[in-house]
């Protein structure tokens, strides 16, 4: 859901070739990291960034006109 989280995934997977591996938030208008509640404490503003990620995720998997 961060930078840090992005570098890890691709050193596990040992890179990202195909261009799978993206953040949440990529599927969203606001680019960026996922607001971070270690450090901010603010569950709201994380809460909203991981659904508005999830839907804008869901709308890519599943086909608008069903």
């Amino acid at each position: 859901m961060d930078q840090e989280n992005l570098y890890d995934m691709r050193r596990i997977c040992q890179g990202d070739p195909e261009g799978k591996i993206r953040l949440l938030m990529d599927y969203t208008d606001r680019t960026g990291d996922v607001a971070d509640t270690w450090y901010t404490r603010n569950f709201e503003a994380t809460w909203r960034d991981v659904e508005e990620g999830c839907r804008g995720l869901l709308s890519q998997l599943i086909p608008q006109n069903q």
